[in-house]
């Protein structure tokens, strides 16, 4: 009785949501048209109220799944008795109808907070932007209860469910979904900003320190939420590699793209007051490439082991969703461009002149993703023909774009605002491009193919690393003693170029120099791949806690001595009659050996598949050092809500 009162209790905290949000959507917004203080003071205690009723609502639908409550028809679809606890609650976003709950909980939280954290924000701003954040939240809320509901129930319970897909039942993907959600929909806080700042019609400095501080929040989660996703497709999926330029992953990385460029283009509005108009394009465009991403993902336009949904009627619903809040959005922006006139007067050589170039680089990399991650659709609807947009096209298009990037970052960050001098300003650079030069040759030299891929790879990796480096030295006036007393923000920065240099080096390295081997190897065999000595041992089965494996031994040794020993499975869940490929991984900091085993032979011996991939880790560990950035500059005080309004604590309102 208690479980069945829990779920309901849960059901009904959706729908009032829903009508918590309808309110504050409206009354704040009328509010701050008219002037009426009362109105708009109601948005913050709605987005609270909000925010806890769809709380209850996802603490009720994961203690169903905790508790195998397989009256509900979603536990009982991807759930099971015998699953370990960690699946139990992954299970609760491990599916379309879960996951849509975590995407509206992680929107009312964002909203909540703009609230918690926002209290030096002018009245009338605060309002439209909490009254916009709680539209997006009606329609996404109205999205799951008329088409997505998680509390549906059955008449006739089963005794067990049909269990998560194999596939979703790791720690990887356990814990990528909430933080590419982060990401995903941190986006909205900027689309409500710049709806908000649009409706008033002003943008200004001030509105850029409020706007930067949730773009870095979500840009830093999507990071971490991309690199799990990438880490999990690594080592899960027993294919080698680490990004296959799928749909889904692409949909994730175009906002990522954007959200990079809206973070560079906030401080040109912040520090000269000039690309108003652009960087409030950037907002909209940021949250929209995330629908576009939530619209791929759910709509069953594409066949990807990432894909949530496969029903169209869900896709046109959120069809409707991007087309009425982008266009809508876009339609406003055309309205009121005009009013947003840039002050900031620059040279075609400065730091605005290159944070344009950024921008521009990331935009157009962003659309080329895009285009090739549509254009397969867009031709067989309007020509009837089957294409497929893989990876070549994606390396040869798209690459371009980020070596040219990498090249100019640091130049770009070094040069002073306003006017600067090219020779004047790569003149404490030399050292670093010697250094990258160095690194570059030393590339070329220990290669076996001459490929260029290596060598410009790593030079351009090392010049991003030791170009951070030379910034903070000339910002500490070339003093050892004033690093320490540098603003946070500065070490972010830095912290987070060297990690897309970190990511640069290690990407090179791995596509120039990876080592593939696949053979049938008997037990008891030797067989020599990139200099090691691997031997399989045995093979045995294995029965886990819901699933049956198939687990191999295998020793790896190099000049004599072992260096590894290895057991590389192959499971195969029963209830969900699916088997997975789970590689056995040595880690190390120059180099990975990773092994696949695959069936048994006719003539009894094994598939075995070998890889030796150099400076794998490095692709991770320089996202991690990009996110450590993040963390960085939002831990300094300037870069807060609060912080940025204490520098402007007048800030006039216009004339309604």
């Amino acid at each position: 009785m208690l479980r069945v009162m829990i779920v309901e209790l849960g059901h009904f905290t959706l729908i009032l949501a829903l009508m918590l949000a309808a309110l504050q959507a409206v009354v704040p917004l009328v509010g701050a048209h008219k002037g009426w203080r009362g109105w708009m003071a109601m948005a913050g205690p709605a987005a609270t109220a909000q925010f806890l009723c769809i709380a209850l609502s996802f603490t009720a639908l994961t203690y169903a799944f905790v508790t195998s409550d397989f009256s509900l028809k979603l536990v009982m679809e991807n759930s099971h008795t015998l699953k370990p606890m960690l699946y139990k609650v992954s299970g609760v976003w491990g599916n379309h109808e879960g996951s849509m709950l975590l995407w509206v909980l992680i929107l009312a939280l964002f909203g909540a907070s703009a609230h918690w954290f926002g209290g030096a924000l002018p009245e009338r701003l605060k309002a439209r932007v909490l009254s916009v954040q709680a539209m997006i939240g009606v329609a996404f809320l109205a999205f799951i209860l008329f088409t997505s509901n998680p509390f549906l129930r059955l008449a006739e319970p089963p005794f067990d469910g049909q269990d998560l897909n194999p596939l979703l039942q790791d720690p990887g993907l356990a814990f990528h979904p909430p933080f590419l959600y982060l990401g995903y929909v941190g986006l909205s806080m900027a689309f409500s900003f710049a709806v908000a700042a649009l409706i008033e019609g002003r943008v200004d400095a001030a509105w850029a320190r409020w706007v930067r501080p949730w773009t870095l929040a979500a840009w830093m989660f999507l990071t971490v939420g991309i690199a799990l996703g990438s880490w999990w497709a690594y080592y899960e999926l027993g294919w080698g590699g680490f990004w296959f330029w799928d749909p889904v992953e692409n949909a994730s990385f175009m906002p990522w793209l954007i959200a990079a460029a809206l973070l560079h283009s906030a401080i040109v509005v912040e520090k000269r007051e000039a690309l108003k108009s652009w960087t409030i394009l950037l907002a909209i465009l940021a949250f929209g490439f995330s629908l576009i991403g939530t619209f791929i993902v759910r709509s069953g336009i594409i066949t990807s082991v990432h894909a949530f949904a496969n029903d169209p009627e869900r896709g046109i619903f959120i069809l409707a969703i991007l087309a009425v809040f982008i266009g809508g959005a876009l339609t406003l922006f055309a309205a009121r461009a005009g009013t947003m006139e840039a002050k900031g007067v620059f040279a075609m050589v400065s730091r605005e002149s290159a944070l344009v170039m950024n921008n521009v680089l990331l935009a157009v990399a962003a659309f080329v993703v895009f285009v090739g991650t549509l254009w397969p659709l867009v031709a067989e609807l309007a020509f009837d023909r089957k294409l497929s947009v893989g990876a070549p096209f994606f390396n040869q298009a798209f690459t371009p774009f980020m070596l040219i990037l990498a090249a100019i970052l640091p130049v770009g960050a070094i040069m002073p605002w306003k006017r600067a001098r090219i020779e004047r300003s790569l003149k404490p650079l030399y050292p670093a491009l010697i250094l990258a030069i160095a690194f570059g040759a030393l590339a070329f030299a220990v290669g076996t193919d001459r490929s260029a891929l290596a060598p410009v790879g790593v030079a351009l990796g090392t010049w991003l690393i030791a170009g951070s480096a030379v910034e903070l030295w000339q910002r500490a006036g070339r003093k050892a003693a004033r690093l320490a007393r540098l603003p946070r923000a500065d070490w972010g920065k830095a912290a987070a170029h060297s990690g897309l240099g970190v990511t640069f080096i290690g990407i090179a390295c791995l596509m120039a120099w990876d080592v593939e081997d696949i053979r049938v190897a008997q037990l008891g065999e030797t067989f020599t791949v990139g200099g090691y000595d691997i031997t399989l041992d045995g093979v045995e089965r294995v029965e886990g806690p819901n699933y049956f494996s198939t687990l191999a031994t295998i020793r790896m040794a190099r000049d004599g001595r072992e260096v590894a020993v290895l057991h590389p499975e192959k499971r195969v869940y029963p209830v969900a009659a699916m088997p997975t490929t789970e590689a056995a991984i040595a880690n190390g900091v120059w180099r990975d050996l990773y092994l696949v085993i695959g069936d048994e032979q006719a003539n009894g011996g094994w598939a075995v598949r070998t890889y030796i991939k150099p400076f794998a880790n490095w692709i991770w560990a320089g996202a991690i050092i990009m996110a450590l950035g993040g963390v960085l500059s939002l831990s300094d005080r300037r870069y807060r809500v609060a912080a940025g309004a204490r520098k402007a604590p007048a800030m006039a309102q216009p004339a309604e």
